[in-house]
């Protein structure tokens, strides 16, 4: 799905005079509910050629990098849960983070910082990591530029408290999962060739790598992943490597279950 950064010239329009951010009855989310499972878009998805895998956990989840926003172009269609998008909600869309998973999103410019439920997939925009409801982005201040550089954690339990006019958010993060067994994960194709000459110029380049088989939706795919970390942090290092040098859809995964 096409997502809206940026000043976003009809969305923006619409967003001012079409709706109001004091509309009646708006409610935030509750935080502290466990994401929802067994949902059919955990599975992989394809967009414009790219393939993505959700992450069957978000224990310990935190990335920094761009939040974008959409808003009046999508609302009331379906969201990748399945439920309709609602602007006005404290929503977000996050390409592989579980579906119904609640994340802190702090804005580094200004260090404002909301609980969010990821409820919908993308942004598919190189660069951003997060695609934020209307009403979130006005929340975090980011509205009027569109963009905004941000911290995105996933939490266990959050409960909102006010002084004097201002609300805050008590977060008690999930607990660690720093240490296990880890791989970045560089490319995925339907050809096994195209993953075998990766895995091999991969490995012309002494960096270790493997091509492991999966299926998506009866087909069978390739995926070449790299590394062996036990340290996440470390693996995460490994990625911001990879993407400067030419694989800007890589991530970090879990060993097990793949």
């Amino acid at each position: 799905m096409h997502r809206i950064g940026g000043i976003a010239g009809v969305c923006l329009i619409l967003c001012a005079f079409v709706l109001s951010c004091s509309k009646p009855g708006y409610k935030p989310p509750a935080p502290g509910v466990p994401p929802v499972t067994g949902l059919k878009s955990q599975r992989p998805y394809q967009i414009k050629g790219i393939w993505y895998y959700p992450l069957s956990k978000a224990d310990g989840f935190v990335e920094e990098g761009i939040a974008s926003w959409y808003g009046a172009d999508f609302h009331g269609k379906r969201t990748a849960c399945g439920e309709p998008y609602d602007m006005w909600a404290l929503t977000a869309a996050h390409k592989t983070l579980p579906l119904g998973t609640y994340v802190k999103v702090t804005n580094l410019q200004n260090q404002k910082s909301i609980i969010l439920r990821v409820n919908d997939r993308g942004p598919f925009v190189a660069g951003r990591v997060i695609d934020l409801s209307c009403k979130s982005a006005q929340e975090l201040g980011s509205y009027g530029r569109g963009t905004a550089p941000v911290r995105v954690e996933a939490v266990q339990v959050a409960s909102e408290f006010k002084v004097g006019q201002d609300t805050f958010w008590k977060v008690d993060p999930p607990p660690s999962f720093r240490y296990g067994s880890f791989a970045v994960q560089i490319g995925a194709f339907r050809d096994q060739g195209n993953a075998t000459r990766l895995r091999d110029k991969m490995a012309a380049a002494k960096v270790e790598a493997r091509v492991a088989q999966g299926l998506d939706k009866g087909a069978t795919i390739y995926r070449v992943q790299v590394g062996n970390y036990s340290d996440l942090m470390a693996a995460k290092q490994e990625v911001d490597r990879f993407k400067s040098g030419g694989f800007p859809d890589a991530f970090v995964l879990s060993v097990e279950g793949n």
